[in-house]
C-alpha cells in the first residue's frame, strides 16, 4: 500500500462479540497507526453521514465480525465498495454470542490488519 494513503476504517460494530470486538479494535488501530488509519467509524452511524465520510475516503476498508457482512453491505449500499475487506470469524476469532471481546483477540486482530495494510 501507498505510505501516503490514508485509510477510513468502516466497522460492523454489531452486539455479539465479533462486533464489539472490531469496534474496539478499530479504536486500537486509531491509536497505534497514526497518519495511516484517518476515521474509524461504525457502519451504523446516520446513512447521510457514512455516504460523506465515504465520498472523502482515500481508501475504504471494511472489518466485519462475521460473515453476514453487515459492514460491507451498509458500504455498498452508498455505491462503494471496500479497497481491503477483513472479516474476524475468518481470522482465528470465534463467534460466541454476546460475551465482551478478550484483550488478546483485539490484540490478535490488530496485528492482521496492521500486517495487511504495511
Amino acid at each position: 500500500m501507498d505510505d501516503d494513503t490514508e485509510i477510513t476504517l468502516i466497522t460492523c460494530s454489531g452486539i455479539s462479540n465479533t462486533g464489539k470486538l472490531t469496534a474496539k479494535t478499530g479504536e486500537m488501530l486509531m491509536r497505534r497507526c497514526p497518519g495511516m488509519i484517518e476515521n474509524c467509524i461504525s457502519c451504523r452511524i446516520d446513512p447521510d453521514r457514512l455516504r460523506l465520510i465515504l465520498s472523502e475516503a482515500e481508501k475504504i476498508m471494511v472489518l466485519d465480525g462475521c460473515t453476514d457482512c453487515c459492514g460491507r453491505k451498509k458500504v455498498q449500499e452508498h455505491g462503494y465498495d471496500a479497497d481491503i475487506h477483513l472479516i474476524a470469524t475468518e481470522n482465528g476469532i470465534v463467534k460466541n454470542g454476546m460475551e465482551e471481546p478478550r484483550f488478546d483477540e483485539i490484540e490478535h486482530l490488530t496485528l492482521i490488519i496492521r500486517e495487511k495494510i504495511r
